[in-house]
């Protein structure tokens, strides 16, 4: 059969017995892709490349228990009828929200370890996060998932997509809304956007980068959220979780800004880096 005819394999590879699935390939590709991103930035500001690698030892996995935690949480009837299927993650199971408070609550904690400036840190990371979530998107993609309501081929050849998509977000004989698409390219439009801003001389202050990232994340996450299928949901209410965390996130985010900019002195330029610190521990 065409490969394109038909949905894609979600097994990467096996090792012995051990399926290796494209997910996991992806996720890993992602975080490489995002560090390699965010070391390079560090170097720039006036940071060692170091910095990145040892918080990532920290921010990975505890993220990573940190989107299962919160997926569980918002699933908590199932999961108390059916504990021995909390570690289960290979069965799907992961909330990006829940991996980004507990990803940076560990950047806070760390940054002050090292004695570094939290929103430094932030700004730092930003892009790179946001870029890892626009690729580990296509993990959701091999793995069907992640993806709206029913439309019909029609609707997805008017979007000219390629047929390999197409193809991909037929489940059953059904054609899917490609929401896994939609996100992958609002964030990649967002990194693109953040990468520009950030390199004009003076216009962002520091911390702004890390804000612009929530605000434009949460902006299209709330509309993206609303076509999908497999959203978690408020205990008893028909209140998507994202859709509020997102409206939440960029009320605070747009405010938090807002603020800085009025009452916040001094407020050093995002491209200072950490000169501007070293400066101001030689004149204490």
């Amino acid at each position: 059969m065409n490969i394109f005819l038909a949905a894609l394999n979600p097994v990467a590879f096996q090792l012995g017995s051990i399926n290796v699935m494209w997910y996991g390939v992806i996720m890993a590709v992602a975080i490489f892709v995002g560090l390699w991103l965010a070391g390079r930035e560090a170097v720039y500001l006036g940071l060692d490349n170091d910095y990145v690698i040892d918080l990532a030892i920290w921010m990975v996995p505890l993220g990573y228990l940190g989107a299962r935690l919160y997926y569980v949480l918002f699933n908590l009837n199932y999961y108390l009828q059916n504990p021995g299927d909390i570690l289960a993650v290979w069965e799907g199971g992961l909330a990006i929200y829940g991996g980004l408070i507990a990803g940076g609550l560990t950047l806070i904690w760390f940054s002050n370890r090292r004695q570094v400036p939290v929103w430094l840190t932030l700004d730092l990371i930003a892009p790179s996060v946001l870029l890892a979530q626009a690729i580990g998107r296509w993990g959701n993609f091999m793995n069907q998932e992640a993806h709206g309501g029913e439309v019909t081929r029609s609707f997805l050849e008017n979007l000219m997509l390629p047929n390999f998509i197409i193809e991909q977000m037929r489940i059953e004989d059904i054609y899917y809304q490609p929401t896994f698409l939609y996100e992958s390219l609002w964030n990649l439009a967002g990194v693109i956007i953040l990468l520009i801003l950030r390199r004009r001389q003076g216009l962002l202050k520091r911390g702004e980068v890390a804000l612009l990232y929530v605000a434009w994340y949460s902006f299209g996450r709330f509309f993206i959220e609303g076509l999908r299928t497999d959203s978690l949901y408020l205990w008893g209410s028909s209140i998507r979780v994202s859709q509020a965390l997102s409206l939440l996130l960029f009320i605070i985010a747009v405010a938090v800004m807002i603020y800085r900019r009025r009452n916040v002195f001094p407020l050093p330029d995002y491209m200072e880096g950490i000169a501007s610190e070293k400066r101001r521990r030689d004149h204490s």
